[in-house]
């Protein structure tokens, strides 16, 4: 070794310098040990941030994910509301909590459904009118199709509680006209039945007046045959008191009879007029005898049958008045079968109606 590297053989000097430069080294280490210290807290700080940020990220994201399965649940839940009862204020609700939905698949899926609802609405709002017009004027098979249409197309579960009812009020409509069609055609047949039935009277009238004419001519013969046998065996006129059965040269003149035969013309119920004149002429006088006449009673009144038009509710006559004739009976029941206020009450109750003899 050499002596001049050892410190103990350095002269002060050396040794002033030595130390100097050992301090420096030292200071050296020292820097650099601190400055290495500082290094590693550093990145550990460093590691430390990353790590807060992926926590806060991770925490953001699965808040994030809360928040969208809450708006999801929110709008489904408002959208079975405007499924149940589609107003326009519930379907505004539903449509505007889509808007908070941001997952695009879920959004389609949920815009689609309001879609359906509308449509659904616009369907059902169609049926109700076409309905309406239908029990309105219940008689035309034109609207019955159209309100029949409009309500087969009401295939949502969500219409059926309503498609059930106007079916039923379109049976109900649809029995009231067949009635009223059905009554219509029993009046034409009664009114057909009542004609015939007066010309078959006129006619029998007729055939019985000419009956009773033929049977009046007939017993005006026999009367006037009775008289002129009674002539033949009569009584004789005579003069200046000579009997008939024996005369000298009195005068023997025949009886004259005249006896007109009883006339007797009838209609109906028309009594006969009969009429007898016998005259006897002698030869000192005349004697004439006069059966009066004798007319008959006539009748003309007759039964007349009145109507009842009547409209029930649930078995109850509410609306019922009486007519002299079938047809306005039965106009009386048609107006007020399609009066606003039955065919309001249609909508809850049981509606019957009818005519029938007073």
């Amino acid at each position: 070794m050499n002596k001049n590297l050892n410190p103990l053989n350095w002269t002060k000097k050396q040794q002033i310098i030595g130390g100097a430069v050992a301090i420096v080294l030292i200071g050296g280490v020292t820097t650099g040990i601190v400055a290495n210290a500082n290094h590693k807290a550093e990145v550990r700080k460093i590691e430390q941030l990353s790590k807060e940020k992926v926590e806060k990220d991770k925490a953001r994201a699965e808040k994030a994910k809360q928040l969208e399965k809450s708006n999801e649940a929110d709008s489904k839940k408002l959208l079975e509301v405007a499924e149940k009862t589609p107003t326009d204020k519930n379907i505004k609700l539903a449509e505007d909590s889509i808007l908070k939905v941001k997952n695009a698949e879920v959004k389609k899926a949920f815009d689609n459904q309001v879609v359906g609802i509308k449509n659904r609405v616009k369907l059902e709002t169609e049926a109700k009118t076409a309905v309406s017009n239908y029990q309105k004027d219940a008689m035309n098979q034109d609207k019955y199709k159209t309100a029949q249409q409009a309500v087969n197309k009401l295939t949502s579960s969500y219409s059926k509680g309503l498609k059930d009812t106007l079916n039923k009020q379109l049976a109900t409509s649809k029995k009231q006209a067949d009635d009223a069609t059905k009554a219509q055609q029993a009046k034409s047949e009664s009114d057909s039945k009542a004609k015939a039935t007066n010309t078959n009277k006129e006619q029998s009238a007729s055939t019985g007046s000419a009956t009773n004419n033929n049977a009046n001519v007939d017993a005006g013969t026999d009367s006037q045959s009775t008289v002129n046998n009674d002539v033949a065996s009569g009584s004789n006129s005579y003069g200046g008191g000579s009997q008939n059965n024996y005369s000298q040269g009195g005068s023997n003149t025949s009886q004259n009879n005249t006896n007109s035969g009883s006339s007797n013309q009838g209609q109906g119920n028309s009594g006969q007029n009969n009429s007898n004149t016998n005259t006897n002429t002698g030869g000192n006088g005349s004697n004439t005898n006069n059966n009066g006449s004798n007319g008959g009673n006539n009748n003309n009144n007759q039964p007349q049958t009145r109507y009842v038009g009547w409209v029930s509710v649930d078995g109850v006559r509410r609306y019922s008045q009486t007519f002299n004739t079938l047809g306005e009976a039965q106009s009386y029941v048609d107006a007020t079968v399609n009066s606003a206020e039955v065919i309001n009450l249609g909508f809850e109750h049981s509606i019957r109606y009818g005519v029938e003899p007073a």
